[in-house]
């Protein structure tokens, strides 16, 4: 029987602790070793020639960087061949969090806020970020419970606070953004 193909949807893993994913690796490119890679990092010099980063928990520097459709095409030092690139396939490229920079301020990187719990202005719990879509505008979180999900914009007149310490966020819910019934199993599978 032949293997199964993956499906094309991304695997999510998780960056090891005290980590920060910066890019997710598709696939290998070619033949020379280079890696095809989606971004998920505002700061494009992360992937510079000679920029350091981490792949499974190994240091690698990047021999070279070009542009490739809508993903980058990654060179690192040392994987030369298809083989050695299929190795870092459907990893995350991490940087230590203690290197990051400091951000502006009512800035935050995407790790902050995915996991917060969200309250309304009056304090009523509206669940965990579970996702940022980039949506070019602004970002959109997702905030999910059990049963309900809501789409906030990430605009000041919506987003009031964010306490990084007590991991809350609170936000106003205008008109127009209302909380939705997640669907069951059984409607989403038929």
């Amino acid at each position: 029987m032949p293997a199964k193909r993956p499906s094309g949807r991304r695997p999510d893993p998780q960056p090891r602790k005290g980590y920060v994913a910066i890019a997710f690796v598709r696939s290998p490119h070619g033949i020379h070793g280079e890696l095809e890679i989606e971004p998920m990092t505002d700061f494009p010099d992360r992937f510079m020639p000679g920029s350091e980063l981490y792949a499974g928990g190994r240091k690698h520097r990047v021999r070279a960087v070009r542009a490739h459709l809508k993903t980058l095409l990654l060179a690192l030092e040392g994987v030369n061949t298809r083989n050695e690139a299929d190795a870092f396939r459907h990893q995350l490229l991490e940087v230590p969090q203690a290197e990051l920079g400091e951000l502006e301020e009512d800035a935050y990187y995407r790790f902050e806020i995915v996991g917060l719990d969200v309250v309304d202005q009056d304090g009523a719990a509206l669940g965990k970020v579970a996702d940022v879509l980039e949506t070019g505008a602004n970002d959109v979180y997702v905030v999910r419970d059990a049963e309900h999900e809501t789409l906030i914009p990430a605009i000041d007149s919506v987003v009031r606070d964010v306490d990084l310490e007590r991991r809350v966020m609170t936000v106003e819910m205008l008109a127009g953004l209302e909380r939705r019934p997640l669907k069951s199993k059984k409607e989403r599978s038929g």
